[in-house]
């Protein structure tokens, strides 16, 4: 048999009118770097899909396990190539059907190359035809369904090599890598910010990260160890990846001199969102990510959040803010964050843990709060003491490299932004 071609469907770009191109062109590019070091030979775009044609001796589960992480994959199949003729047809529709159970099947065919004397509904109608006695010359009880099949046995026929498959299966769907402008993620190390950044990333958005981590920590508990690796679970989706890594330990010991203690957590986070949005702008991200759900804990109450958020200006996403701690814990595992996150690891926000936290605090109060903390002065501290580490997925796999330098934002934009 011929190497398999990868047919991988789209269904949303078709939504996209005129800028329908640049979609596709960025899926294009998505497809064609997830199979790098594989010997891709092109990718074609006939009609509503796009096929991946490969040279001989392709790793057929290595192209699959790629493509299954491309965002703007709504479903793919691998497909057999057979030459232009009902015989050829005939047979691969019975070596691709055999194999699987049903009791109701249909044909579906479509021709994009016209050359080929029969009709699309006569391709149908004489496949259908075939697949029927011989099925049942085999004894099998089956029977043609039009409507809602069991099994659909598709065929293509293309300027290239005709194709015939009957297993589809669902991709990782949403919208092309890097289609809708950049972002910056508040990156925990725990199951909801890595969900929390995927869903923006299924949406085009291209997502850097920023990781606060405190001290205090056994060897071997490090939050930054955990942090790492989520990254490296999510850079594919998106080909590439920063992340900021801050210690936020000596601003913590800051507030807790300083603040009131009910409010110590809520302050915690206001000087996360400082920092991240100042690395953020540096990154030209027009927008923070975090993976706060609604009343899940203390800090995450409605007016919380609320009071939290007015510490910056740039816009707050919250994607899992109406999602229970079940359903994200489900994508963490259909992403396989789920065992990272899992991992024992030292979190920043409980140190120095109020007894009694605050529920329903408003701006004003911790704005009060922060009164004799040097704002300006402590978000320069974390923007300077980052360290920032890059992500490239290649060839398969992620590499890690840390730029030398911590990152440098200048006082001035501190002041403006």
């Amino acid at each position: 048999m011929a190497t398999p071609v990868i047919v991988a469907h789209y269904h949303e770009l078709w939504l996209k009118g005129r800028n329908r191109r640049f979609f596709l062109d960025l899926l294009s590019f998505a497809l064609r770097k997830a199979m790098e070091g594989l010997p891709l030979e092109r990718i074609e775009r006939p009609g509503d899909r796009m096929l991946l044609r490969f040279r001989e001796g392709a790793s057929v589960e290595e192209a699959v396990k790629r493509v299954d992480g491309v965002l703007g994959v709504a479903n793919y199949a691998l497909a057999r190539p057979v030459e232009h003729s009902m015989d050829a047809l005939c047979q691969a529709a019975w070596d691709e059907m055999a194999p699987l159970s049903f009791s109701s099947f249909a044909v579906r065919a479509k021709r994009s190359d016209k050359s080929f004397s029969q009709n699309a509904m006569q391709i149908e109608a004489a496949v259908g035809r075939y697949l029927l006695e011989h099925l049942r010359a085999a004894g099998r009880d089956v029977r043609v369904q039009l409507d809602e099949p069991e099994v659909t046995c598709r065929i293509e026929i293309t300027p290239g090599p005709a194709l015939v498959y009957a297993r589809k299966y669902p991709g990782a769907g949403g919208l092309p890598a890097n289609s809708a402008g950049r972002m910056t993620c508040l990156l925990s190390g725990g199951f909801d910010s890595a969900v929390a950044a995927y869903m923006m990333m299924r949406r085009g958005a291209h997502v850097t990260f920023v990781h606060f981590f405190g001290g205090g920590a056994k060897p071997g508990e490090s939050s930054v160890h955990v942090a790492r690796e989520l990254v490296k679970r999510l850079t594919p989706y998106q080909l590439a990846a920063k992340l900021h890594v801050v210690p936020l330990e000596l601003i913590q010991r800051e507030i807790v001199s300083q603040a009131p203690e009910s409010y110590r957590i809520l302050l915690y986070r206001r000087m996360m969102l400082r920092i991240a949005e100042r690395l953020a702008r540096h990154d030209h991200a027009k927008a923070l990510i975090t993976g706060d759900s609604l009343g899940q804990v203390a800090s995450q109450t409605l007016q919380n959040m609320v009071a939290v958020g007015a510490a910056v200006r740039m816009p707050i996403f919250r994607p899992l803010a109406g999602m229970d701690k079940l359903e994200i814990l489900k994508m963490a595992r259909q992403i396989t964050t789920y065992n990272v996150s899992a991992e024992p690891f030292h979190d920043c926000c409980p140190v120095f843990m109020p007894r009694t936290p605050a529920l329903h605090a408003t701006p004003r109060a911790l704005e009060e709060a922060e009164a004799g903390l040097d704002i300006h002065a402590l978000t320069q501290q974390g923007v300077s003491n980052a360290r920032l580490l890059r992500y490239r997925f290649a060839g398969g796999q992620v590499e890690e490299t840390e730029n030398a330098d911590a990152v440098h934002v200048s006082k001035e934009r501190t002041i403006s932004q």
